[in-house]
């Protein structure tokens, strides 16, 4: 193993940790004091009574029930995220058999604790179920509660990738912080169709210049096999945050579904979960792992990637459930010094194979870590080394994986660059703010000629009101389309791709526009600025419900500011924008009327968990 000589931390990286830690001390201390208190001495299985454990031993096969029996020996909980629709879980269907023959040969025991739900947010796009999506994440966490609650385990395996499937595993088992808990992937799919041409082929369709035959031919060209969507979306921005956490084994996140390697990660990943057990001589339980400067790296290399703005809500969350407390300042605050090192899709042309083949997560941690923009004195499932030890590449020898330095230099500088060399100075995301409220941007996506757009408020209170106003020539012109009654309280925060080709088939044109709202876009939005989960949202009387069409609009990335250019005392005189009757019947939404009343704001993580 090759160690990285690391600089001296950057002051602000060291200034954003230290207020993070002194902020969250009162909860982080009580959920160590948690954690401690239910760490156990020996097998979690010696503790149950003779009826609990035949209860749980019952339909074992016959060597896995002499060593459950006997309560001796490690025993792992599979929480799996599978099923067959979503193509980056279909993957892990053979993974249960794999990983209990793993245990047996390292001398432990595998049980599928229990499944979580997967939706897919790229078949529900703007369809009714996308409403129950983010609340699926905080279902998620609960499900991953209630499959290790059995108590049966001495560590974990999840094995979960995309949206809000990682970040609801992740916090469900920082409830059981004091297990150790290891992060299995399954890789993404071939490259197919290139996202660009997907993408053009959607806005020539908008357009009505291309049949519904030609792009469910280009979607299907792109969505070809299983394994993970190939763009730089969330599920592949949970991968990166993942490794930059330790919580994967170095390399892990974009080896392709069954593959020789792929196979052997998965073997190896057993063989070091059961090391981390209290009987396994290196115990490191999940939530000694994710700390302060865990989740710091976190926010680093989503920033040098240009990941996904659904992580803005997400790692709010799971570093909530660590007693972690984190905000869209220290997000911003970090995004100003730390560069942009990548160029992938939406964030540039290439896909995550094209950067997996360029040197990947390893050599963007490599490169932070030199700069002294990570923290390394970390935990990591891999062990001793701390964060240097997820500077290296998996490689097969001898049908053994062998973790291998890269090359000093990107293979391709046009998809990875040096901390020396980067694409920019600062960071992916940004915080916007003004009298419209505080929100995200994706500021690596958008060209540099449009960071500042001043244009008239055209307003919106969905997105089908957008796309039929696009639809009878309303639109060809410069504006600001403001879409609001989007957020968790009003309607459970759908994804907004829907008028996506539609503002980009706009901006292709000529025209300036732009997107304020109090919804999300997700990992995809690109081109077209987008000023997302604007908070306090419309229906908490937020101030975006007051602007009308007309009002000029200015959102500018350079100086962070988002505002509605009104004078002062008209602006204190407008009453609201009436929310318009939502159905909350149908596809299940009945079931989450709870959710949206008690769901915190998206700065606090969206989350219907933690609302004290």
């Amino acid at each position: 193993m090759t160690f990285i000589k690391q600089e001296k931390i950057h002051p602000v990286v060291a200034q954003v940790t230290r207020r993070i830690s002194e902020r969250s001390q009162p909860l982080r201390d009580a959920y160590l004091a948690r954690l401690e208190q239910m760490r156990g001495r020996g097998p979690r299985r010696a503790s149950l009574s003779c009826a609990n454990q035949a209860h749980a031993n019952a339909a074992a096969e016959s060597r896995s029930k002499i060593w459950l029996n006997q309560a001796q020996r490690p025993n792992i909980g599979i929480v799996t995220a599978y099923n067959d629709m979503l193509s980056a879980h279909q993957p892990y269907a053979t993974y249960p058999d794999q990983i209990k023959q793993a245990a047996l040969r390292h001398g432990g025991t595998a049980q599928v604790a229990g499944g979580v739900p997967a939706m897919c947010d790229g078949v529900t796009q703007g369809r009714p179920g996308m409403e129950l999506s983010l609340f699926s994440r905080d279902v998620i966490a609960q499900a991953t509660a209630i499959a290790l609650s059995h108590d049966a385990f001495d560590a974990a395996l999840c094995l979960g990738i995309c949206d809000k499937i990682v970040p609801g595993l992740l916090i469900g088992a920082l409830a059981f912080g004091h297990l150790p808990a290891i992060f299995v992937p399954a890789g993404p799919m071939g490259s197919g169709l290139s996202n660009k041409d997907k993408a053009a082929v959607r806005e020539r369709y908008a357009q009505g210049r291309a049949s519904k035959e030609e792009l469910l031919q280009s979607e299907s060209a792109a969505y070809h096999s299983a394994g993970t969507c190939t763009f730089y979306g969330t599920a592949n921005s949970n991968q990166m945050l993942l490794e930059a956490m330790g919580l994967h084994l170095p390399g892990a996140s974009f080896a392709h579904p069954n593959t020789a390697l792929r196979t052997a990660l998965t073997d190896c990943a057993v063989e070091r979960v059961l090391q981390l057990t209290e009987h396994g001589g290196d115990y490191t339980p999940i939530g000694h792992v994710v700390n302060e400067k865990a989740i710091v790296n976190a926010l680093v290399s989503l920033l040098a990637t240009g990941g996904s703005t659904n992580h803005t809500m997400h790692w709010v969350a799971v570093a909530r459930a660590a007693g972690i407390v984190i905000d869209w300042q220290d997000f911003d605050e970090l995004s100003a010094v730390i560069p942009l090192l990548t160029r992938v899709y939406p964030n540039g042309s290439a896909d995550v194979n094209a950067f997996e083949d360029a040197g990947g997560p390893t050599f963007v941690i490599r490169e932070l870590l030199a700069g002294g923009l990570m923290h390394g004195d970390v935990k990591t499932v891999f062990g001793g080394a701390g964060l240097n030890g997820h500077t290296a590449r998996p490689a097969l020898q001898d049908g053994r994986v062998q973790w291998q330095a890269l090359p000093p230099q990107s293979t391709d500088t046009s998809v990875v660059r040096n901390v020396s060399e980067p694409f920019a100075p600062t960071g992916g995301l940004r915080l916007l703010q003004g009298n419209l409220g505080r929100a995200i941007i994706k500021a690596s996506a958008v060209p540099e000629d449009a960071w500042v757009i001043r244009a008239p408020a055209r307003v919106f209170d969905s997105q089908e009101a957008l796309v039929d106003g696009y639809q009878a020539g309303q639109l060809n012109m410069d504006f600001v389309a403001v879409v609001i009654y989007q957020g968790p309280q009003a309607n459970g925060m759908p994804e907004l791709h829907q008028f996506t080709p539609v503002l980009g088939s706009l901006m292709s044109a000529g025209y300036k526009v732009a997107l304020v709202t109090d919804g999300r876009m997700s990992g995809a939005s690109g081109k077209v600025p987008a000023a997302l989960h604007v908070s306090p949202e419309a229906a908490q009387d937020g101030p975006l419900a007051r602007v009308r069409d007309g009002d000029l609009i200015e959102l500018n990335i350079h100086t962070g500011e988002l505002a509605a250019l009104v004078p002062a005392a008209e602006w204190a005189a407008r009453t609201p924008h009436p929310m318009r009757a939502e159905s909350a019947h149908g596809y299940g939404r009945d079931l989450f009327v709870a959710q949206r009343r008690v769901v915190s704001t998206p700065e606090h993580g969206a989350s219907t968990l933690f609302v004290d």
